[in-house]
């Protein structure tokens, strides 16, 4: 973590202060003792900020959270819910399809890549960027959550309204202090399928926030996938 970072400009000096903090600090020796230890993290040390790479500040839209990037081989790439070409959609990534299809109509695609969401101002934002592998929530509390809570903070500071998709307690919770007079906030159940059923198949989160954005002269977001990656 340091200006060798791969990240959008944009991110980079509003950043600057986290990172030169002594909590990431931290955070960076304790990656690196890690991975001498032989521990295997995920995602791949170029992708932890994938998210803030693919959505420039000033091009957030919408903001989806997610806890932890997933944790098993070649799943992660830096995108919440997300997983690399050629890699099975996880159970609660298939929710979400079937909920974009209820609300939406659109066909589930055969993959789960979300990069052409990214692209649009999306911001698919986990709140701990790194996870060792097979250890799920291994690298929670080690500084990651107060990094991102400071990126949604920059988000929330814009004058642009955005919509904040908060699916589940613990996004909720996170984005507690988000302005609700002048952003949009969505909250339903979590996607995964041990609470899909209470509340988050139905929510038309897609649809709202479509007609949000178009409200206020915003672009609505394509959420049709591209067919192959």
């Amino acid at each position: 973590m340091n200006d060798t970072i791969k990240l959008h400009e944009s991110w980079k000096q509003p950043l600057a202060p986290e990172f030169a903090s002594p909590r990431m600090q931290a955070l960076k020796a304790f990656l690196i003792d890690e991975k001498a230890n032989g521990k295997r993290i995920f995602p791949k040390g170029n992708e932890y900020f994938r998210a803030l790479d693919l959505t420039p500040l000033d091009r957030v839209r919408v903001v989806i959270l997610g806890q932890d990037p997933y944790h098993g081989e070649g799943q992660a790439h830096g995108l919440c819910f997300s997983v690399k070409p050629g890699v099975r959609p996880p159970p609660s990534l298939v929710n979400i399809y079937k909920e974009l299809e209820s609300d939406l109509g659109i066909a589930r695609p055969g993959h789960g890549f979300l990069e052409h969401w990214a692209q649009q101002g999306v911001l698919l934002l986990n709140s701990v960027l790194t996870v060792e592998m097979a250890q799920a929530a291994s690298h929670q509390r080690k500084g990651w959550e107060e990094f991102t809570d400071a990126i949604i903070r920059l988000v929330n500071d814009r004058a642009e309204p955005t919509v904040f998709l908060l699916w589940g307690a613990y996004a909720q919770r996170k984005a507690a202090f988000v302005d609700a007079g002048r952003h949009l906030i969505l909250k339903a159940a979590h996607p995964s399928p041990l609470s899909a059923h209470n509340g988050f198949f139905g929510c038309r989160h897609f649809s709202q926030t479509n007609a949000f954005l178009v409200e206020r002269g915003l672009d609505p977001i394509d959420w049709t996938l591209p067919a192959t990656v």
